[in-house]
């Protein structure tokens, strides 16, 4: 069996997105992906600067053009008696096509950017599944894979990038993973048929509604009439007088009265479903021949609607950096320091206004009306404008809020 260029573990947002980049530049690109497609996946609401990697990767006609979408021009804030605060508009922020965002139904967008990759020229193998890291000399050469019918093959390649999500295929072999203890959420979620829409502009709006102790409601106008709604918060708080997931979500439904309103005319469709939402980080963010991107790399709480964007912002930018490594013909891991550095710096801007949220004295109604000038600077967090310097506004927010240092940066292993 051939040697490849770069062989990418896992067909989610990061994946795709770096498999597409490279294959776009002629290299030889294998994907692997475990699970058949289309698949289902939590995590439906974009944020606007989405639009910049979709853009790069050819499908933001595409995606608008689509019939698993809702436009979303903002997201809004209810406080725990109901009661809306003023949204965070796109469109009064900045004048950009991205001001306008997307809802989707991630099994069709995954579907999409996987898609995508295939037709530039990835090779994906469906139903396979990584099971060890083949290493050489002290580099990763590849992987052990499972085909569907449980065979084991040797798959080389010059470069792998592990984009296995929150399997974190390499971080959980390495013994990586360096936990956030101050965010250790629990989500139980389902899906509701005809509750009720926001009128006109604000249809498609991204929804946070707190409940007691800082936990939250999600709200997402999806197509076709459906709404995804979930709640997160502590564990000891979700689960401290029952184990059961409808009773559980029906309990906090009915202490949330924004929430409850809108899902009283509809019909609720699917059972619930529970997941931790531990956030974590690679103590690595590369080895020699190996390169992490997306979920595998790192998690941060979902409150703020960043994992989509987390992930095709590090699996392109993990694509351009394999790319220029492969050009220079050296996959070292030293090469990718400047990738860790700058996906850190994203996550470790929007993960500040997570803990922000969190913290009991801190409301954004509160803060703003103490530091209006500070606006634009969280709606630039909110959007995903990431890659600026926040100092002044988390100096502001610590008024408010202690906010923990950072994690350890994901920086490259080097060698003993």
């Amino acid at each position: 069996m051939k040697d490849h260029d770069v062989l990418v573990i896992g067909g989610g947002p990061a994946g795709s997105s770096a498999a597409a980049i490279l294959a776009e530049r002629g290299r030889d690109v294998l994907l692997l992906e475990r699970q058949p497609f289309p698949r289902y996946s939590i995590g439906e609401s974009l944020i606007p600067h989405c639009w910049f990697p979709l853009n790069r990767l050819g499908l933001v006609e595409k995606l608008d053009a689509s019939d698993f979408i809702v436009h979303k021009h903002s997201v809004q804030f209810i406080n725990t008696e109901g009661t809306r605060s003023t949204p965070f508009y796109f469109f009064e922020h900045y004048d950009h096509p991205s001001s306008r965002t997307w809802q989707v139904v991630r099994s069709e967008f995954d579907q999409l950017l996987l898609d995508n990759a295939c037709a530039k020229g990835v090779e994906a193998r469906l139903g396979w599944a990584a099971r060890d890291l083949l290493r050489e000399d002290g580099t990763v050469a590849g992987v052990v894979a499972s085909d569907p019918d449980g065979k084991e093959h040797e798959l080389r390649a010059r470069v792998t990038i592990d984009a296995s999500g929150r399997d974190a295929f390499a971080q959980t072999t390495n013994r990586w993973r360096v936990m956030d203890e101050h965010l250790k959420k629990f989500a139980i979620w389902t899906y509701y048929k005809g509750a009720k829409r926001d009128p006109g502009v604000d249809e498609g709006a991204t929804t946070i509604a707190y409940v007691p102790e800082k936990g939250w409601f999600w709200y997402l106008p999806l197509a076709d009439d459906v709404v995804s709604v979930g709640v997160v918060a502590d564990k000891d708080y979700l689960f401290r007088d029952t184990r059961d997931l409808q009773e559980v979500f029906d309990r906090e439904v009915a202490v949330q009265p924004w929430i409850e309103s809108h899902l009283a005319p509809g019909e609720q469709i699917r059972p619930c479903q529970v997941t931790s939402e531990f956030t974590y980080r690679s103590k690595h963010c590369a080895s020699d021949g190996l390169v992490l991107a997306g979920d595998a790399f790192s998690f941060l709480d979902p409150v703020f609607s960043s994992g989509v964007f987390l992930a095709l912002h590090s699996g392109v930018m993990a694509g351009d950096a394999v790319e220029a490594a492969l050009a220079e013909g050296d996959v070292s891991a030293a090469r990718f320091a400047d990738y860790g550095a700058k996906v850190c710096e994203a996550i470790e801007a929007m993960r500040r206004l997570v803990h922000a949220f969190y913290d009991v004295a801190f409301s954004f109604g509160d803060f703003l009306k103490v530091h209006p000038e500070m606006r634009k600077e969280v709606t630039d967090c909110l959007i995903g404008d990431l890659h600026k310097d926040f100092d002044p506004l988390f100096e502001a927010v610590g008024e408010f809020a202690a906010i923990p240092g950072p994690l350890p940066h994901g920086k490259p292993l080097e060698r003993a």
